[in-house]
């Protein structure tokens, strides 16, 4: 039996939003994809980056991380077009046995395309799982065991909101209480961020306070989301004091964005157990603002 490893290194990527958008026929706009259309032709074509993304996986990758989460949106409207061209990206990130991934709200932008997408993206969205149901699942990684959550569903026009409901809840409870029991570092992948501070009636995650009360019932040691294309560091209550909620910046986005968001960025974690405790050392990487250069922009130890 494989000894474990002495520190693992976990990369952290989110709302990639594929671009340049592929091309789009007319009967694929008679539903919620009109306004995402307009949105892109009127704004996100100026500010998402196909180059910054390629620039900033490869920064990543010369960090050689053990493993990189990916919290969702790869898509912008969810075409069938783009689920083969996310699992292109995907294969570019990293194997399915490096990389796993939490969907987004964009991956689900219609009924129907986030179950294709899943098929289609196979290995990097399965992992162990308490029973038949894909979500919550767990990658181990040494020490460092990484639990998937889903919070994507398809919302009316002017939605951006995720779900997470008790069912999903009880299963996320079990597998961190499993998880601790058997001394795991464990990381809650999720898209939406769970944070009182970030529940919005529109763009919000639905069902935040189960997601909550697992992690208060059953402890996590960390929570990445994405989501908001900010970078960001919040608390939620966990059973033996506050568990960190870390939320990074869009990959896509450009480097020259003026529209509110930070530049692309990814996070990086040092994670080591050192006697009996856990040491976690968060690096963010990504652009400036006014500088085509990705630097380290933080350093801050969260454990």
């Amino acid at each position: 039996m494989a000894l474990p490893r002495a520190m693992i290194t976990l990369a952290h990527l989110s709302d990639v939003h594929l671009a340049p958008l592929p091309p789009v026929r007319p009967m694929e706009l008679l539903n919620k994809r009109i306004t995402g259309f307009a949105n892109w032709k009127l704004k996100r074509q100026r500010t998402l980056d196909g180059e910054g993304l390629i620039k900033l996986v490869h920064h990543m990758h010369e960090q050689a991380p053990d493993f990189i989460a990916v919290t969702g949106d790869l898509m912008n409207l969810a075409l069938d077009a783009e689920i083969n061209t996310a699992y292109n990206w995907l294969q570019t990130v990293g194997s399915p046995e490096r990389v796993c991934l939490s969907p987004g709200n964009h991956d689900a932008y219609i009924a129907g395309q986030l179950e294709k997408a899943l098929e289609r993206w196979d290995g990097y969205v399965l992992g162990e799982t308490v029973d038949e149901n894909m979500f919550p699942f767990v990658r181990r990684v040494g020490e460092v065991a990484i639990v998937c959550c889903n919070s994507a569903i398809p919302t009316p026009p002017g939605f951006a909101a995720g779900r997470f409901e008790e069912d999903q809840q009880k299963r996320l409870t079990r597998c961190l209480r499993l998880l601790g029991d058997a001394g795991f570092f464990r990381v809650v992948m999720i898209h939406h961020p769970p944070n009182q501070e970030s529940r919005h009636p529109r763009f919000g995650l639905w069902g935040a306070r189960n997601f909550r009360r697992a992690v208060a019932e059953a402890g996590a040691e960390l929570v990445l989301h994405g989501h908001t294309h900010k970078s960001t560091i919040y608390a939620i209550p966990g059973p033996h004091g506050d568990v960190p909620v870390v939320g990074v910046a869009a990959a896509g986005t450009a480097q020259d964005d003026t529209g509110g968001h930070d530049p692309a960025r990814y996070n990086l974690f040092k994670i080591e157990r050192v006697g009996t405790a856990w040491q976690c050392t968060l690096r963010e990487y990504g652009f400036q603002r006014l500088h085509t250069d990705i630097v380290q922009r933080l350093s801050v130890r969260i454990y």
